[in-house]
């Protein structure tokens, strides 16, 4: 982890405890010539504009006032919701995930594919279980937890 998401998340966090709100991911990225700063938070039945609008202004008030300034490049700050298709990046959203959609990439195939998208059937500590369509089958497919790359919800079409 980057020492600029390492001080975000620390600076973030008493901010979004107050509120009981959950972060979900800090990602500090360059895209083209430009930095992108963005917090993703969420609660319970979901987070609306003025939420992260409040925690913008409070985040972005903590970063000013730091000595020295723990992002010395221009960066643009955005604080939003993670979407519908909301990663799956700590062991709880895993298991508040149990029986939904997701998307699962993968960094080796897995009879024979490096993407599954399926309902999440069972998850184990080293293991997790999709159940997916393939045409007008209904399988399963057995993904080592090591194996994944990333994770998230999906939406099925």
């Amino acid at each position: 982890m980057s020492s600029v998401v390492e001080t975000v998340t620390e600076l973030v966090m008493p901010i979004l405890d107050e509120q009981h709100f959950e972060l979900v991911e800090v990602e500090f990225v360059k895209e083209g010539k430009s930095w992108f700063l963005r917090v993703f938070i969420d609660k319970e039945g979901g987070i609306d504009i003025e939420e992260c609008a409040f925690v913008s202004e409070r985040l972005s008030e903590k970063l000013d006032a730091m000595d020295p300034d723990p992002i010395p490049q221009a960066y643009f700050l955005e604080v939003s919701s993670p979407g519908a298709e909301r990663p799956l990046k700590k062991e709880s959203d895993y298991e508040k995930a149990v029986g939904e959609y997701i998307h699962v990439s993968l960094y080796q195939p897995v009879d024979g594919s490096k993407m599954y998208e399926g309902f999440l059937e069972k998850l184990e500590a080293e293991e997790l279980v999709l159940k997916i369509r393939i045409k007008t089958r209904e399988t399963t497919v057995t993904i080592p937890r090591k194996n994944i790359a990333k994770a998230r919800h999906a939406i099925q079409f």
